[in-house]
């Protein structure tokens, strides 16, 4: 038990001592070859560029964050409702699959300008263009964890007597939590990428709009300082996702320690 919280306490520091060594060469880097600071900004400029422009990134940030969960959450909750039609239902597959994947083929940015037409400038658009980044995969990893079960365990659980719903909620639903769980990450992963394309096409506000403004005026530690906070919005609910799949499945695996065997009975 000790060697197992030693463990968990020791990863987070592995990973902040991977960034500061990638920040320190970095930094290194940009002194010893002297390099321009428009082309390539160190860490230590676009912090200090961070909090001089700290209340309007901060701002931005809010802004881009609400479409971005919204859409998140809507893509989740609609994907597995959806996912569970089609894993149980062949019928329900045969019409609604291939029309999930024709969607999917379809290039996002060519459709954000129609939600501009449809719903007007405010918030709507970008939820959409969220939602339509991050649905796919959600859908498809659960439709891949509900057929997921094998087929002797679920003989074994008719057998007993037992019925649809509960052998639903007591295997097929256990059984397919990791597998769901990759694809909500990989969702929450593409939110961010989603609300700032939506922000690109059509936004006075947010932290696309802040990348486009920068760019343009050739701000280039400016546009790294916005790419960190936005960077920093996805890994927060990439975070969040992955904090609930520890406490919703911690006998999962993936959560298990490398190099920790468990304990011998003698």
């Amino acid at each position: 038990m000790n060697l197992d919280r030693l463990a968990r306490m020791a990863q987070p520091a592995r990973v902040a001592m991977t960034f500061i060594a990638f920040l320190l060469l970095w930094q290194l880097f940009v002194w010893l070859s002297g390099i321009k600071p428009y082309i390539l900004p160190s860490p230590a400029n676009i912090a200090t560029a961070m909090w001089a422009k700290l209340p309007r990134l901060a701002s931005a940030a809010a802004f881009t964050a609400q479409p971005m969960v919204l859409g998140y959450l809507a893509a989740v909750v609609l994907g597995v409702f959806i996912a569970l039609g089609i894993a149980f239902s062949r019928r329900i597959e045969s019409i609604v699959y291939p029309l999930l994947v024709f969607f999917q083929i379809i290039p996002k940015i060519a459709v954000a300008p129609l939600f501009i037409i449809w719903f007007g400038f405010g918030i709507m658009p970008k939820i959409l263009l969220v939602f339509l980044l991050s649905f796919f995969p959600v859908v498809v990893s659960a439709i891949t964890a509900f057929r997921s079960v094998d087929a002797d365990i679920m003989d074994l659980a008719r057998s007993t007597g037992s019925g649809k719903l509960r052998i639903f909620w007591k295997i097929q639903l256990p059984h397919a939590m990791p597998t769901l769980f990759t694809g909500f990450k990989v969702a929450a992963a593409l939110s961010s990428t989603a609300a700032v394309v939506a922000e690109f096409v059509a936004s006075d506000r947010g932290l696309g709009f802040l990348l486009l403004e920068f760019n343009g005026a050739l701000d280039t530690t400016m546009t790294f300082a916005t790419i960190v906070v936005l960077s920093v919005i996805g890994l927060a609910l990439y975070g969040l996702v992955e904090l609930i799949e520890r406490f919703t499945i911690p006998w999962h695996v993936s959560h298990r320690q490398p190099g920790l065997q468990a304990p011998k009975v003698n």
